[in-house]
């Protein structure tokens, strides 16, 4: 399980696992429970790169990141760190 810590959202953290390139699990700590939740199981079992690219650059109000948008910054991580390995 890899973990990120979201910066500029109300979510304290985000945990995932990635297998084979697929989202397999997604949790945030603390936030919209509701809306959080939401996301999580809507982009489990889809690619990273359809996650990223679904939700890369959504805002939240007059913030310039959004929690969706978080998390497409640490599926981005993810891959840079691999690509790298």
């Amino acid at each position: 399980m890899s973990t990120y810590m979201p910066s500029g959202v109300c979510s304290t953290k985000i945990e995932f696992v990635v297998e084979d390139n697929i989202v397999k699990k997604i949790q945030f700590q603390s936030g919209c429970s509701g809306n959080l939740q939401g996301i999580s199981r809507l982009a489990e079992g889809m690619t990273v790169e359809e996650v990223i690219n679904k939700l890369k650059g959504i805002r939240c109000g007059a913030k310039a990141t959004s929690c969706p948008d978080q998390l497409a910054q640490a599926l981005a991580q993810l891959t840079s760190k691999n690509t790298l390995e």
